[in-house]
């Protein structure tokens, strides 16, 4: 059974078999090898586990407006997720391996906006936010999420060496969230409606200062019919949650319906954005 499987996927590049006992990987199919440095294995696998049986029914939402997760699962796609604290880990390592599979390319050149105290909001297992630090020792860290989605991060933290300088908070960031001199949701925004949106701003704009900086990591729809991953990411959403991807001019507005003015937005070659804004 083994071997038809392989056989299926060597035409595809997968595997090389050099005589019939005999099996090789190939580059592409070290992508998903759990030892390969980068690799997209976890990826793929919340991909599987999370995204394909909601996509069945996506004529369902297009019809309805209902996500088709909620459907799918009886309940919205986060509530499902961190109901099971196996499937909270493997959302984990997924984004966790999407980031590693961008590369440092994502980071190369790019530095926060001035400020001693970084808060990740919604930031998982820390995968960014020790990426955003590596090369700020003088910056230090706030790790906010819910509580089921914690467990392990401090693993993360600690292989990145930053341990004596990330804090490890627990919270709901509707609610409130810890004080800090930058805030960095990061791929959260496009998972929630505009209303929902601007609810997780304000409560940004609770806590911060006048001049605060946020910095949202996503992507930035192209206005015209250019290929670019948004366009794909945005059906991703209809199906799973009530989110969006969005251009420059709905960015710009649900940060200003939130009190935020844009600065600026910095493009990365891996199709995320650096979109910069600061409290009023």
């Amino acid at each position: 059974m083994l071997n038809r499987l392989i056989r299926s996927l060597a035409p595809l590049g997968v595997f090389r078999q050099p005589t019939e006992d005999t099996v090789e990987l190939t580059p592409l199919g070290a992508t998903l090898s759990a030892r390969r440095p980068g690799s997209l294995r976890d990826v793929a696998l919340y991909w599987m586990e999370t995204h394909y049986l909601p996509f069945s029914e996506i004529l369902h939402t297009v019809r309805t407006g209902e996500p088709a997760a909620q459907r799918s699962f009886g309940k919205p796609f986060f509530d499902w997720i961190v109901a099971a604290p196996v499937r909270a880990e493997l959302q984990n390592r997924g984004m966790a391996g999407l980031v590693g599979g961008m590369g440092d390319r994502m980071f190369d050149g790019y530095r926060l906006p001035a400020g001693e105290v970084v808060a990740d909001i919604g930031g998982a297992d820390g995968t960014i936010l020790t990426r955003l630090l590596a090369s700020e020792p003088a910056r230090r860290g706030i790790l906010f999420d819910l509580p089921e989605i914690l467990p392990g991060a401090r693993k993360t933290i600690e292989e990145a060496g930053t341990a004596d300088r990330v804090d490890v908070v627990a919270g709901d960031f509707f609610e409130s969230v810890p004080s800090a001199d930058v805030y960095v949701p990061a791929a959260i925004l496009h998972d929630w409606d505009d209303a929902s949106c601007v609810r997780i701003l304000e409560s940004v704009g609770r806590t911060a200062a006048p001049g605060a900086r946020l910095v949202v990591i996503e992507g930035v729809v192209p206005p015209d019919d250019e290929p670019h991953a948004t366009k794909l990411i945005h059906l991703v959403m209809l199906a799973l949650t009530t989110g969006r991807e969005r251009g420059a001019a709905e960015c710009q507005r649900l940060f200003a319906g939130a009190g935020f003015v844009l600065d600026r937005i910095v493009p990365t070659p891996r199709d995320y954005s650096f979109i910069e804004a600061r409290l009023r």
